[in-house]
């Protein structure tokens, strides 16, 4: 049986404590149907952080972003791997996988808070529900690579692993009209042969995590403690019953503003 290492295994106790396509219209069509279907303000944007539950306003992210080096240099032409981003900027990031989560009230709170979020879209979880995806993206997500069909990746031959991240390469150029620069390894299962076919793939980086949220709180992949400023969180999904994401989500942007930071775009610092 399969070992999965350092960030893997992070994720699986996560798992353990919260319980763990067909053709579609392409993106011209989509594109249109996503913009129409985000709602209007219902509450004035200057009190919105109100309506979701924070005590002051989401502070903007620096802008333009520093774009500092990777945090591991690429060695042979393959991608680094990052669990955070080496920045002075007072921002974390939030990632979210796979594409089980589609609680429709997540997108007005992404619109409310004009709130930047990274999801990591698994093409077997997600291709039901690619137009709720679509009206994030329209708000300013990242739509981002976690295979076509979240097997871990570790051990498996290269054309294996290639199929599974060219595949969702492809699977979301044409849903969604892009082509993803990072890439999550699911369980944060990988290998060279990963780093490899990542590469092959148009891949520029794999992106870990350096804390995930569980219900005990924020767990961290280096032991405890605070968050930090670069660090990329995994808000992942959650198989049992439970608060919705936009109330897990409320949770982590506490704890990111009480350590007196915001919520930066990962793709603006990562490139």
């Amino acid at each position: 049986m399969r070992r999965l290492r350092g960030p893997a295994a992070v994720l699986a106790t996560a798992l353990l404590l919260t319980g763990c396509a067909q053709s579609v219209d392409p993106i011209e069509r989509l594109g249109k149907k996503a913009a129409d279907g985000v709602r209007p303000h219902r509450t004035a944007p200057g009190r919105a952080y109100r309506a979701w539950g924070l005590a002051r306003p989401l502070a903007r992210s620096p802008v333009p972003p520093a774009r500092p080096p990777a945090d591991r240099p690429a060695a042979h032409g393959l991608p680094p791997v990052l669990d955070h981003v080496p920045t002075r900027d007072p921002v974390v990031f939030l990632t979210y996988d796979d594409g089980s989560d589609r609680d429709p009230r997540f997108v007005d709170m992404v619109r409310d808070l004009r709130l930047p979020v990274t999801l990591f879209l698994t093409d077997s979880v997600a291709a039901p529900a690619y137009g709720h995806f679509a009206r994030l993206h329209a708000l300013g997500a990242g739509i981002e690579n976690h295979t076509v069909d979240h097997r871990a990746p570790a051990g498996l031959p290269y054309a294996g692993q290639r199929a599974g991240i060219c595949g969702q390469q492809d699977r979301l150029r044409d849903r969604l009209g892009v082509r993803p620069r990072l890439f999550r390894p699911p369980y944060g299962s990988y290998d060279r042969t990963t780093l490899r076919a990542a590469a092959g793939c148009g891949i520029s980086a794999l992106v870990l995590w350096r804390a995930a949220l569980t219900p005990a709180g924020l767990a961290y992949t280096h032991g405890p403690h605070r968050l930090r400023p670069g660090d990329i969180i995994l808000v992942g999904p959650d198989e049992t019953p439970g608060p919705p994401l936009r109330e897990r989500t409320v949770r982590v942007l506490r704890e990111v503003q009480g350590e007196g930071m915001t919520v930066g775009r990962l793709e603006d610092y990562v490139g």
